[in-house]
């Protein structure tokens, strides 16, 4: 979708300095270079360069008419999601991402996207189908180029199902149904945690987490009035990098201005965090945040070493003491790439089983729903395997001994900054008393231990 409107307003913004959006294809042929989606052989310099490496999804791309920026794309099960967000001020000097609210909402509006598309990716015919229906949807969704409901999945896919615009001028675009029944909120807040860890002097540990706050609020009127505030206990890592859902009223700008590129100081603002918003009709991301745990929630040491034919392996866990010991699953998973099927496996377990995958090709550490009393776990054994088939996993990063541990697990009722809900902080100016139930979760996302007696790849710890 272009916005004519929305184009016009970039101009008398940027005036002198505006840079006009191209064709489709124009568009598209500069955006999959920028990706190295096409030409990723040949260096560009503007491109390539080690002192331009993106932390983020924000991309400058390179057009006859000049560079375009902002443009947010990602990739996601082999589409690409791509838009230009408007910039409401001059873009020399380019403003900072946190000051540019349209970024926020053209994320919110292509991650509603990837939640209507992604079930069907497994299905071409029906993939398809949907993408054909994204026309009519977005003409509700985002009418005039300021979106006004992301939760695409919601919406009727035809005109003839569209209902008539709410009477009441009061109710905003995003409350799209009048809920009537016994008002409930449910607020669920998932923190997922990344790592990387080397057990070397010279190699750093990384970690990070990433939060999000899910709503699903029941209540009658078309524009109800909803508080929430997130608290930390009293020595917890405060909240960094707060996006908003666009439903939220007014913020305090402290709150905002928290950033993870800049070091902590004694006047972070560490909450409580109060969101008020009037609620859309359906399930949806209140705001999403990042924090500095001061430790990640396992520890691991692995070894891996070839003597002749077989491989020596040796896994440690830890379970930090701070961290509940109640999981719903957590297990260790150990892959062998370049390899045939494993032929021979001895081992010893302190705890949990093993089990050896249908492929042959990856070991499954399941240490089930709690660590025991020492908090620390160990698997010893060697592993020597068979000649190798097309159907095994081959992987250009892990070469030699270069491997890798990786961990899955899910804590319910915790989260590693201790962020929580308090429900009785919940106001809600509507009649009828509430039913509230506050959950949250902590989740592995991307948890490698790296084989400490192999060069881990640099790629691992520069762009983290």
């Amino acid at each position: 979708r272009r916005y004519p409107t929305v184009e016009i307003r970039a101009e008398t913004f940027n005036g002198s300095t505006h840079v006009p959006v191209p064709s489709d294809s124009a568009f598209l042929k500069a955006l999959l270079f920028e990706l190295r989606l096409v030409d990723d052989h040949i260096f560009v310099e503007h491109r390539d360069t080690c002192t331009r490496i993106n932390h983020s999804s924000v991309y400058s791309v390179r057009t006859e008419g000049g560079d375009l920026w902002p443009v947010l794309a990602f990739q996601k099960s082999g589409l690409i999601y791509a838009c230009l967000p408007l910039v409401e001020e001059t873009l020399e000097p380019r403003p900072p991402l946190l000051t540019v609210s349209g970024l926020s909402q053209g994320l919110a509006l292509l991650l509603g996207i990837v939640d209507y598309i992604s079930p069907s990716r497994k299905n071409e015919a029906e993939m398809s189908a949907k993408i054909g229906q994204l026309r009519n949807l977005l003409i509700q969704a985002c009418p005039l180029g300021t979106p006004l409901n992301t939760n695409i999945r919601s919406l009727n896919s035809s005109f003839d199902d569209i209902q008539e615009m709410p009477t009441d001028e009061n109710q905003p675009a995003w409350r799209s149904n009048a809920y009537k029944g016994k008002p409930q909120v449910n607020v669920c807040i998932t923190e997922k945690v990344k790592c990387k860890q080397y057990d070397k002097r010279d190699v750093v540990d990384t970690w990070q987490v990433y939060g999000a706050v899910n709503c699903k609020c029941d209540i009658e009127g078309s524009a109800p009035n909803v508080t929430l505030s997130l608290n930390l206990p009293t020595n917890g890592p405060p909240l960094q990098d707060i996006v908003v859902h666009h439903c939220v009223t007014s913020v305090d700008p402290a709150m905002l201005m928290s950033s993870s590129v800049e070091p902590l100081d004694d006047s972070v603002y560490n909450g409580p965090y109060k969101f008020p918003f009037v609620p859309p009709s359906d399930s949806f991301n209140l705001c999403y945040y990042t924090s500095q745990v001061p430790v990640p929630p396992i520890l691991g040491c692995y070894q891996l070493i070839e003597e002749g034919s077989q491989l020596k392996i040796t896994v440690n866990l830890k379970l930090h003491e701070s961290i509940k010991n109640s999981f719903e699953y957590c297990e260790a998973r150990i892959p062998f790439f370049n390899r045939g099927p494993i032929a021979q496996l001895e081992y010893k377990v302190s705890y949990g089983q093993l089990d050896l995958s249908r492929e042959k090709s990856l070991l499954v550490w399941v240490i089930g729903q709690k660590f025991p009393k020492s908090l620390e776990v160990s698997l010893t054994g060697s592993v020597s395997f068979g000649t190798a088939g097309k159907e095994h996993p081959t992987d250009y990063v892990c070469t030699g001994n270069t491997a890798y541990v990786k961990l899955y697990f899910r804590i319910p009722d915790f989260t590693l900054t201790g962020c929580y809900v308090d429900q009785h902080s919940i106001q809600i100016f509507a009649p009828g008393k509430p039913k509230i139930t506050a959950s949250r979760e902590l989740i592995s996302s991307d948890y490698y231990i790296w084989n400490s007696k192999a060069p881990a790849p640099m790629v691992y710890k520069t762009l983290f």
